[in-house]
């Protein structure tokens, strides 16, 4: 009889172990998919950056929409990086319209869905500043439309090529030798990059954070390209397969490659260094990502237009959006595990990186750039007290004001404390 009790005892105990086991295996379940699509303007399309009236010639290599899909196997987010000068949240909106017309294989919410630039200067005008001159916007309607439906597309086909995944991710530092704040004030030379393989230890998808604008090529060459990212995307192709995104950075004040020379393949080499820095972090100094849980928390932001001139822009028809004293936005909160990632709606000091990352618990910590919106240089209030900072006079002219990095900070910290 004793020896029968012992052995309904073992039976018990060996039963909850494979309950906890199976519990345990369910909560650390992560999935991901990855999609892309290449989005080339057509040829005499404007070129957004530097002067207006400048039109596509030819292609050096191509600009990418790249759409990644996290799954926990109860939430999901979608993360888009798009090769371009910046998109505006009225298209970020058109995405998510296209979005809930889509029937989706796992819970997913257009609401959960980020959009970030990687800035080139040698990519379409979706903006309407780099027209003819100011009587028309430089946008090209049939091409932006095609583009929100393409990204709409991509993240779909993400979420319908979902793999089960584990994470690691490092952290470097890179560019002492050629990225530098020409206002001559701080600069955030981190390297972030998370990296998903599945169960045999292929490479599926990475998301790298770095800043510094993609301008080797501005205002000198006519063909497309997406700058030194392109050289990024193919270092890291070469190594690891897969696909890769490149989120851009705190790039505002004014973060610039100190070696132009309007040459292709200097650029290109420069990505490639970027990709070689990536690669041996992720080698040499990997860090497991011991979590998995996905977390999105987003808030909309009114943000005032202190400057006259953006007002103008948008009755002008210029931009195709509304902006009166304010002008709506957003900013998102979200991490995947311990990774913790935040959106800036511009081009942000590196001051604001910071300041944001000093908001994030312990992990990896991205500040991604140009997301969700692109309103311009979001700079410290001293640029618009003295402009005796180099470049202060340009860079406030291209800013909505003084009160937007503060605001923008409010709203960050508010997200970080909510539960």
């Amino acid at each position: 009889m004793r020896t029968l009790f012992i052995v309904l005892l073992l039976g018990l105990f060996l039963q909850s172990c494979s309950k906890e086991t199976t519990s345990d295996s369910s909560q650390n379940l992560l999935k991901v998919g990855v999609s892309k699509a290449v989005i080339n303007p057509p040829l005499g399309s404007f070129i957004a950056g530097d002067k207006q009236n400048r039109k596509f010639t030819g292609v050096l290599d191509s600009l990418f929409v790249k759409a990644f899909i996290a799954f926990d196997g109860s939430s999901s987010l979608a993360l888009v990086t798009v090769d371009c000068i910046g998109l505006m949240y009225s298209d970020l909106l058109k995405v998510r319209s296209e979005l809930t017309r889509m029937d989706f294989p796992i819970p997913f919410t257009p609401e959960s869905l980020v959009i970030s630039s990687t800035h080139t200067h040698s990519g379409p005008d979706v903006v309407g500043l780099w027209g003819k001159d100011y009587s028309e916007s430089g946008v090209d309607p049939d091409y932006l439309e095609k583009l929100i439906n393409t990204i709409a597309s991509e993240i779909l086909k993400a979420s319908q090529n979902l793999i089960e995944v584990e994470g690691k991710y490092a952290m470097t530092t890179h560019g002492d030798d050629w990225v530098e704040n020409i206002s001559e004030e701080e600069i955030d030379r981190s390297i972030t990059t998370l990296q998903f393989v599945d169960l045999d230890g292929n490479s599926i998808v990475s998301l790298t954070n770095f800043a510094c604008h993609p301008t080797y090529l501005d205002g000198i060459v006519s063909e497309v390209s997406a700058d030194y990212v392109g050289g990024f995307y193919k270092g890291m192709e070469d190594v690891f397969g897969g696909e890769h995104l490149f989120l851009q950075g705190a790039i505002g004040g004014w973060i610039q490659p100190n070696d132009k020379d309007g040459k292709h393949h200097t650029a290109i080499k420069r990505g490639g260094e970027l990709a070689k820095a990536t690669i041996s972090a992720l080698i040499n100094k990997p860090q497991t990502l011991r979590q998995n849980q996905i977390i999105f928390k987003k808030a909309y932001v009114s943000f005032e237009a202190e400057n006259q001139a953006w007002q103008q822009l948008a009755e002008m028809g210029i931009f195709n959006r509304s902006i009166g004293e304010t002008v709506e936005s957003e900013v998102a909160w979200f991490s995947i595990g311990e990774a913790t990632f935040a959106t800036h709606p511009g081009e942000t000091a590196p001051h604001y990186s910071f300041q944001t990352k000093e908001l994030m618990p312990q992990g990896p910590k991205f500040v991604l750039g140009l997301a969700q919106d692109a309103l311009g240089y979001i700079l410290k209030p001293e640029y618009f007290e003295n402009p005796e900072i180099p470049h202060a006079p340009y860079l406030t002219s291209m800013s909505l004001g003084s009160k937007t990095g503060p605001k923008l900070m409010d709203e960050l910290s508010a997200l970080s404390k909510e539960e």
